[in-house]
């Protein structure tokens, strides 16, 4: 084979390498957009509020409750409130990325102008057992339960924690009762123990909406302190963090 034949394949062949490498540099692009896309679409569908929910942002502690409490009475109220940590080092190397609120802030709540009837769930940490109970008294409510929730991994392990002597591995809930049981009331359908895996920081379970949901069906739903990660169907939820 002649020197120019040989040189004119060599030519053919780089024209078709470098067709190739265009095609694969177009699919990868293409690639590149529809993953982006997905991403996207992702991220939007973890910020859209559901149809139903009626999110409020509001700071807590300055926000109108008189005019809500004309407006409705709520079958359930749910609070988790940013309790103000017990140390000066009370995070052991673990980031808090929200507010803490102390003990005089959370009992000034007007937790009694906003229900007569009905049941109030109250998450509590380890160290302020003593001071969820005697705002429980102080707001008008007698204790009849508490729910645990057991934090898993996504293997389904214990998801321990860091505690002052013990590793922390649950958290509760305790539920309060003012006045007569809300219409629909639903005993004994959902047990007081929830298992499920832990989320984000302060994110609370799923389980735990269903529960209440079960307990009182279609019922007046408030929860206060609320995120955006947690808001619901019928459900008023007030916060800063929404």
């Amino acid at each position: 084979m002649s020197l120019h034949l040989l040189l004119r394949k060599e030519l053919q062949l780089q024209e078709k390498i470098a067709a190739l490498q265009a095609e694969i540099d177009e699919l990868a692009k293409k690639a590149s957009i529809g993953k982006s896309s997905e991403c996207a679409e992702q991220q939007l569908e973890q910020l859209r509020a559901p149809q139903w929910c009626i999110p409020i942002k509001a700071n807590v502690m300055t926000f109108e409750w008189d005019r809500l409490a004309e407006a409705a009475q709520f079958d359930v109220i749910l609070v988790d409130p940013p309790w103000q940590l017990a140390t000066h080092t009370p995070t052991r190397g673990v980031a808090i990325t929200y507010q803490q609120l102390p003990d005089v802030h959370i009992e000034a709540l007007p937790i009694p102008k906003l229900q007569k009837n009905g049941f109030l769930f109250l998450w509590t940490i380890n160290s302020k057992y003593t001071k969820a109970f005697e705002l429980m008294d102080k707001w008008g409510y007698a204790y009849v339960d508490d729910i645990t929730w057991v934090k898993q991994t996504v293997n389904r392990r214990m998801a321990k924690g860091h505690g002052y002597y013990l590793q922390h591995a649950k958290e509760t809930c305790l539920v309060g009762k003012k006045g007569q049981d809300p219409p629909n009331c639903s005993r004994c359908l959902s047990s007081d123990v929830i298992c499920s895996a832990r989320r984000g920081q302060s994110q609370k379970p799923e389980e735990l909406y269903q529960l209440i949901e079960q307990l009182v069906p279609n019922g007046r739903y408030l929860e206060i302190f609320g995120r955006k990660n947690n808001l619901r169907d019928y459900w008023v939820t007030i916060g800063n963090e929404l």
